[in-house]
């Protein structure tokens, strides 16, 4: 009896440990996404599960071609997104010529099939925001199209960094 009743105890604690172990992962260092939408193709397709690092920005804001998970301002939506940083703040966006300028200067961006087909700004990122973008341009609902273009960066949970399914394009984003 006293085997079962230390097994159990065990069992118990066991799993205690383990799920207070999940939940401070899952509330502060790592999270998972299933992708619901086309707006980051070619990067991630429908349907695909990302990890998401939300303890980095805790160490230093966001850069220039993260992909970042965000809540999004109120009059854009309630479930998180998952956009690309294009704009940082005091940079001018602009979108002309089929591309993205910061600056000025032409945005090199490999990860597009498909160049931009419309023309926006020039808009200047003010302080404590981001302008971010899906990496299919003309099919994502973005900081180009929001009523008020910029993202709080206090708004930011954190970076996408590896996508685990499906396994054959397992790997780094």
């Amino acid at each position: 009896m006293d085997k079962i009743k230390h097994f159990a105890k065990e069992v118990v604690s066991t799993i205690l440990i383990a799920g207070l172990i999940t939940l401070v992962l899952k509330s502060y260092i790592l999270d998972n996404r299933i992708i619901p939408s086309s707006s980051m193709y070619p990067t991630i397709y429908i349907g695909d599960m990302v990890l998401v690092n939300k303890f980095v920005y805790r160490f230093h804001t966001p850069e220039r071609g993260d992909i970042i998970v965000f809540k999004p301002p109120a009059e854009v939506g309630q479930e998180d997104l998952i956009k690309r940083v294009i704009g940082l703040p005091g940079e001018t966006v602009e979108i002309k010529d089929h591309l993205v300028y910061i600056d000025g200067k032409p945005l090199e961006e490999n990860y597009l099939n498909e160049a931009p087909q419309y023309t926006f700004g020039p808009v200047q990122v003010p302080q404590g925001r981001l302008f971010v973008m899906g990496d299919n341009r003309n099919m994502s609902f973005d900081s180009h199209l929001w009523p008020q273009p910029f993202l709080k960066v206090e708004s930011v949970k954190g970076k996408a960094f590896f996508r685990y399914w499906p396994i054959k394009r397992i790997g780094r984003l």
